[in-house]
C-alpha cells in the first residue's frame, strides 16, 4: 500500500526539538502483522516527555508520538486479527520507540492488539486510554490486595490528572471513601465533588517534611502518580495492613525511606507497570472499564483536539497544568 497519511512528526535540530505535521507513506512505518487505520488517540504524560526530547522514552528521532491508539484494523497477517476489526492498542513500545498513535495509521505487533469491547466506542475507549487502564489496573491490584471499603478512605494523587480522576470515580463507585490529593488552590472541590471524592487533602499533607520514620495513620491505602516524597508520606500515613499502589514519578524517581511501614505496620507497595502488562490481564481490566467500571464521570468536559491543535494541550501538560483527559480524533 503506497497511501500517503498524516503524522505529528517530532525531530531534532541542534539539540531542540521541533514538532510539525508532516506527510508520510504506509510503506515508511515500521515492521508488524496489523496495520490499523487510527480513529482515536489521547494525550498522555509520556507523550510529552517523548515530544520534548526525553531520551529515556524515545531514543530516536524523528519520531512519531502517541502511546495510544483506537481504530480499525486495515492489513493484516496475523489468524488474531481480520480487516475491520475494531480495536485499541496502548501501552508496549507504541509512541516511544515505535511510531505512535499521533498519526492516521500505525503498524504494530499482533500481540500489541487489543479487541475493543462492543460495549465502548473508539472515542470513549481513548477517553480512557493508557491513564485509565492505568488507573483501572491500579484499582485492580488494590481490590487483589484485600482492601476494602470497610478498612477506611484511599488517597488519591493527582487527583484532576487523567490516572487520578478516573481512580476517583472507579473507587467512589464500588464503595470506597476516597481523599483526593492535589497540588491546586481551594476552589476544585466541585470537580472533585463530581468525580466522586469525598474530601480534598492539599499537598502539603502528602508531602511530610519532619524526617519521622511513621506518622499517625491517616488513610487505609493510597493509589499514587507522583513518586518521591509523596509516595513516603502515603506509605508512613497508611493504617495497618493497608495497600500503596505506584503508577508514576511525576515528581520524582527518588524513594529515601526506611523499612518500618512494611515491617511494623504490614503496609504493601504495588508497582503498577501498565506498559508490560499481561495480556490477559489487559483484556480483563479494558473489559471491566467497558462495563461495570465505566463510570467516569467527566466524559463531557473531556477535550477533543486535532493534530494541529495539540501542541497547546502537550505544552500544558508539560507545564504541569493539563486536567482531566485531552483526546486526539484522526
Amino acid at each position: 500500500m503506497d497511501k500517503e497519511f498524516k503524522a505529528l512528526r517530532i525531530r531534532e535540530e541542534n539539540g531542540e526539538y521541533k514538532r510539525e505535521i508532516v506527510s508520510r507513506k504506509i510503506e515508511d512505518l515500521p515492521e508488524g502483522e496489523v496495520l490499523i487505520r487510527v480513529r482515536y488517540s489521547s494525550l498522555n504524560y509520556k507523550d510529552a516527555l517523548s515530544v520534548s526530547g526525553n531520551k529515556g522514552v524515545s531514543r530516536n528521532y524523528p519520531h512519531t508520538p502517541g502511546i495510544d491508539a483506537a481504530g480499525v484494523v486495515e492489513e493484516s497477517s496475523s489468524d488474531q486479527f481480520k480487516v475491520g476489526d475494531e480495536v485499541i492498542v496502548t501501552s508496549y513500545d507504541l509512541g516511544m520507540n515505535t511510531d505512535g498513535g499521533f498519526a492516521d495509521y500505525i503498524r504494530v505487533p499482533a500481540n500489541w492488539v487489543v479487541a475493543l469491547p462492543k460495549e465502548l466506542s473508539f472515542r470513549d475507549a481513548m477517553i480512557y486510554g493508557t491513564a485509565g487502564f492505568t488507573a483501572a489496573l491500579s484499582v485492580y491490584k488494590l481490590l487483589a490486595s484485600g482492601q476494602t471499603p470497610e478498612m477506611g478512605p484511599v488517597v488519591v494523587t493527582g487527583a484532576l490528572g487523567g490516572v487520578g480522576s478516573i481512580a476517583i470515580s472507579i473507587l467512589s463507585s464500588l464503595g470506597f471513601e476516597v481523599v483526593a490529593a492535589t497540588s491546586e488552590s481551594i476552589g476544585e472541590e466541585d470537580v472533585l465533588h463530581e468525580l466522586g471524592a469525598s474530601s480534598r487533602i492539599s499537598k502539603e499533607i502528602t508531602d511530610d517534611q519532619s524526617g519521622r520514620p511513621l506518622l499517625r495513620p491517616l488513610w487505609a491505602g493510597a493509589i499514587d502518580v507522583i513518586g518521591g516524597n509523596t509516595l513516603h508520606t502515603l506509605l508512613k500515613a497508611c493504617k495497618p495492613m493497608g495497600t500503596v499502589t505506584c503508577c508514576g514519578n511525576v515528581g520524582s524517581g527518588d524513594l529515601p525511606m526506611t523499612v518500618y511501614p512494611f515491617i511494623l505496620n504490614g503496609i504493601s507497595l504495588i508497582g503498577i507497570d501498565s506498559q508490560n502488562c499481561p495480556m490477559e490481564l489487559r483484556q480483563k481490566v479494558w473489559d471491566k472499564l467497558a462495563a461495570e467500571w465505566n463510570v467516569y464521570k467527566h466524559k463531557e468536559q473531556v477535550i477533543e483536539s486535532s493534530l494541529e491543535e495539540l501542541d497547546t494541550y502537550i505544552n500544558l501538560m508539560l507545564q504541569k497544568k493539563s486536567r482531566g483527559r485531552v483526546i486526539v480524533k484522526l
